[in-house]
């Protein structure tokens, strides 16, 4: 049985950014590793002016997505960017409905 570390997503200064050592600790992975990730477009990298890269704060997150998708169901890393892409689409879907009031003809919630 393959144990992945848990990944609390906490909220981020506006701005913030992990560096690589970071995500590679978080995720318990190496940073060659990450950097692989990276270059495949699995993960968001920005590469600042030094040549030093840095990534977005929910990077651990879809590390840990990444690694359950590649051993949980045995995808190749091509496979799972297709089915990254396709969970983005389904959470900005999800997003949406939670923050958009869906209201009937008379105005109110036909639920309610």
């Amino acid at each position: 049985m393959t144990l992945f570390p848990v990944v609390i997503a906490t909220p981020a200064r506006p701005g913030s950014r992990l560096d690589l050592d970071e995500v590679a600790r978080i995720g318990c992975v190496h940073p060659e590793f990450v950097r692989r990730l990276a270059s495949l477009g699995l993960l968001d990298v920005t590469v600042e002016a030094d040549r030093h890269l840095t990534f977005p704060p929910g990077a651990p997150a879809r590390l840990a997505r990444i690694q359950r998708l590649h051993v949980g169901l045995s995808l190749s890393y091509a496979a799972i960017g297709l089915v990254l892409e396709l969970l983005d689409r389904i959470d900005g879907l999800e997003h949406r409905l939670r923050t958009r009031p869906v209201l009937d003809s008379e105005g109110t919630r036909p639920w309610i």
